[in-house]
């Protein structure tokens, strides 16, 4: 079992357009597998709005974009009652939230309540108004950016809503030789082959997809392995007195689950027909980096998440 060829042409076609972020386009075509939700942090211009983009225009399905500023409110994502003077009646007016493919961009400019007004939508796929519930679409992926240096205006976003998403994925500059390329295409001094006429990939094609992920198999080693990871990010005593120390909370259950089903979609991607230590390895910083969560102890010396999940990986052995 194997990355089937829509899905091998669609990396393959954002990768020639997106140059030298080969790690985030692989990261949002597993969140789209997988069925979830990512946030990508990045400084400007590294192209994570454009990604993010890339992918909706390859895809049979709506996208919208949602600029959070300061002034937005909840309502103008979920959408609102609104009163017909014709019909003396409130009808629901839908909000931009109600598509297959939502672009947060710089989801951290807005204030906690109107974060808070994606909770829901994220976890559970519907929105509530007032008393009536109303479901999103079965296609749902939230991915939203956030600039990690400009802090003026900004605000962080929950934990709770941190948790929601099935990745926390962090991109770095490209590379010299992949500078030089984008430079050469800018210039127009390196023309770039005109790229073939894809055919947008369906709903349809993205289910079955999803299933063939589900069917990747897992040894029961990786499975444990897995379950002794999150155990140790909430119980970290007996790997080490700093662990102790400087591990505020652990990883919730939802963290149990991205691990299991996005080191399955990684082996579907790079062609394994199982689970291998290398395929989890490849995602357990994208997973667990938001949800194990530093105490004071551990952000006055300087510590970071990052740092405690690679400690965990060093720690904890493999059964």
């Amino acid at each position: 079992m194997a990355i089937t060829p829509e899905f091998q042409n669609l990396l393959t076609y954002m990768n020639s357009i997106i140059i030298g972020q080969e790690d985030l386009t692989k990261k949002l075509l597993i969140t789209l597998l997988c069925n979830g939700h990512l946030l990508v942090e990045g400084v400007p211009g590294l192209a994570k709005t454009k990604a993010v983009k890339t992918l909706s225009s390859l895809i049979d399905s709506k996208e919208q974009r949602i600029q959070f500023t300061p002034d937005l409110l909840p309502s103008d994502i979920t959408g609102s009652d609104v009163y017909r003077h014709e019909t003396h009646q409130f009808y629901f007016q839908k909000g931009p939230i109600f598509n297959n493919i939502i672009l947060a961009d710089e989801i951290n400019r807005a204030p906690a309540k109107v974060q808070s007004a994606l909770l829901e939508a994220m976890g559970e796929r519907q929105i509530t108004v007032g008393n009536t519930t109303y479901k999103l679409p079965d296609l749902f992926m939230v991915m939203a950016t956030q600039n990690p240096i400009e802090q003026e205006g900004t605000y962080t976003l929950p934990e709770a809503q941190l948790d929601r998403f099935l990745m926390y994925v962090k991109i770095k500059y490209p590379t010299a030789d992949a500078e030089r390329q984008i430079l050469k295409l800018v210039r127009k001094e390196e023309k770039q082959e005109p790229l073939p006429a894809f055919k947008k990939i369906t709903e349809k094609t993205i289910f079955a997809a999803r299933q063939e992920v589900l069917n990747v198999y897992m040894s029961p080693e990786i499975e444990e392995y897995i379950i002794q990871l999150i155990m140790a990010t909430r119980n970290p005593k007996p790997y080490g007195d700093d662990l102790a120390k400087y591990i505020g909370f652990g990883a919730s259950p939802r963290g149990t689950i991205a691990l299991d089903i996005c080191a399955r979609a990684a082996a579907w991607i790079n062609g394994h027909d199982y689970v291998t230590p290398d395929d989890l390895k490849s995602i357990v910083f994208d997973v667990l980096r938001h949800r194990v969560l530093p105490s004071f102890e551990a952000k006055s010396a300087g510590v970071t998440a990052e740092q405690l999940v690679n400690t965990l990986l060093k720690r904890v052995p493999m059964v």
